[in-house]
């Protein structure tokens, strides 16, 4: 059986005159494993990431909000600064997250319900969860 290749067995190792040698990082990488199910690590950590639901406010609670609009839409002029603590949905997955913008209200469109800050945030005045004033002696307090 070793006979069959002594023709071959001493030949020098063939280099192609067209093509670049193959550096020892790509050849090595030919043989590295692979995720033979691409998306799936992300699909897992997306699953396992943690939301809020979103917090469903009572009659007593709508309308002492309702009445802080008001107040603020009325104190425009005065360019209040306020903690606004609102939820926003998550794109991926049912729930959302609680954010807090703090800042000087610029405008409130009372038809379409948004809150805009100064700083370029938009608030939908549906998903208001409170207005605090750090400030004392403030109209909206």
């Amino acid at each position: 059986m070793a006979d069959n290749y002594n023709d071959i067995i001493n030949l020098p190792h063939h280099v192609s005159a067209t093509r670049p040698q193959m550096s020892m990082m790509d050849r090595a990488a030919q043989f590295s494993p692979f995720a033979a199910l691409t998306g799936y690590d992300a699909a897992i950590k997306e699953t396992g990431r943690l939301t809020d639901e979103k917090i469903e406010l009572g009659e007593e609670e709508l309308s002492i909000l309702n009445m802080k609009f008001q107040l603020l839409m009325d104190s425009l002029d005065e360019e209040p600064e306020v903690h606004i603590t609102y939820f926003k949905p998550d794109d991926r997955k049912a729930g959302g997250a609680y954010l807090t913008a703090s800042g000087t209200v610029k405008k409130i469109d009372d038809f379409e319900r948004i809150i805009f800050m100064e700083n370029g945030t938009k608030i939908p005045m549906d998903d208001v969860l409170s207005i605090e004033l750090p400030t004392k002696g403030s109209v909206l307090e």
